[in-house]
């Protein structure tokens, strides 16, 4: 399924691990791992050095890269290495299509992170622009970053986003033989003390359930024959989807960017973007593809 991955490092610690979860893929799906470092030559501080100075950042690069290589080749696994100059978001971007990348995986944070939240940062831009799915995963001691996966989530709300997202996860759990689990998730708190309450929740339920009909049917035609589908009330959607991967032993999350009500916003802000943020296990966000109106 996933032929050649690629793989933005700085070499801190969050890609270390990352890294381990990326050759675990990579041997699984027999795939080229793309090892790419960006010199950020668009920053202030870099553009302010001398030539001979951002030389020396493309020879830390070429070390970072070519450590990452031999680790690769210790298990066995095809890499191509490249260092580059520019602004890191764009430069992974078009280096991923340039490629022919189908997958890019990325801590939540790396070099400058350390606790931060993913806002502001490189993989936030990746994970709000690129074409190709993007797994992101938490480099903390406390995330669960287990291979081969024995149980996907796909929640949905029936957007043509997360039918893609749909459709990638079927790929997946039939290559990995994995369970699939489907979820629509309700949140309680949208329908606010209104005397209409029951009347919406009713509505809401039905139309869940029929969304998780349809998709179970996709499902079904592709031949997964271990799948669960649930409809859930939390406080928040996002909630609910944490709460049912704690419950269920999930291994890996799979989302699309933006659902009914996102139209062609970024995830910032959604759904979405909170769970790669928060998830205590990898989150595999796919983007559908921009169409002309």
């Amino acid at each position: 399924m996933f032929d050649q991955i690629l793989f933005p490092t700085d070499g801190s610690d969050g890609a270390t691990v990352a890294f381990d979860h990326v050759l675990d893929i990579a041997t699984t799906h027999d795939a080229t791992v793309y090892i790419l470092n960006v010199v950020d030559t668009t920053q202030e501080s870099v553009l302010q050095l001398r030539s001979d100075s951002v030389d020396i950042l493309e020879e830390d690069g070429e070390k970072i890269v070519s450590e990452a290589a031999d680790r690769a080749n210790q298990r066995g696994v095809d890499t191509v290495t490249e260092v580059r100059q520019g602004e890191a978001y764009r430069t992974i971007i078009d280096y991923a299509e340039t490629q022919g990348i189908d997958l890019v995986v990325m801590p939540t944070h790396g070099r400058r992170g350390l606790k931060r939240f993913l806002l502001g940062s490189t993989t936030e831009r990746v994970v709000r622009r690129a074409d190709v799915p993007v797994l992101t995963l938490s480099p903390d001691d406390d995330a669960k970053v287990t291979h081969p996966y024995q149980n996907v989530l796909v929640p949905t709300d029936g957007s043509d986003c997360a039918n893609q997202a749909l459709a990638i996860g079927v790929d997946l759990a039939g290559a990995e033989g994995a369970a699939l689990h489907l979820l629509s998730a309700i949140a309680i708190a949208a329908l606010g003390v209104d005397v209409r309450s029951d009347i919406q929740m009713d509505l809401l339920e039905e139309n869940a359930t029929e969304l998780l009909d349809e998709a179970a049917k996709f499902v079904d035609d592709a031949g997964i024959e271990s799948t669960s589908k649930t409809v859930e009330y939390g406080p928040s959607i996002h909630k609910v989807i944490l709460t049912y991967i704690e419950e269920h032993d999930i291994d890996l999350v799979v989302v699309g960017t933006h659902g009914r009500t996102g139209f062609d916003r970024y995830v910032l802000g959604s759904v979405t973007d909170y769970l790669v943020r928060t998830s205590p296990i990898p989150v595999l966000t796919v983007r559908a593809p921009l169409t002309d109106t």
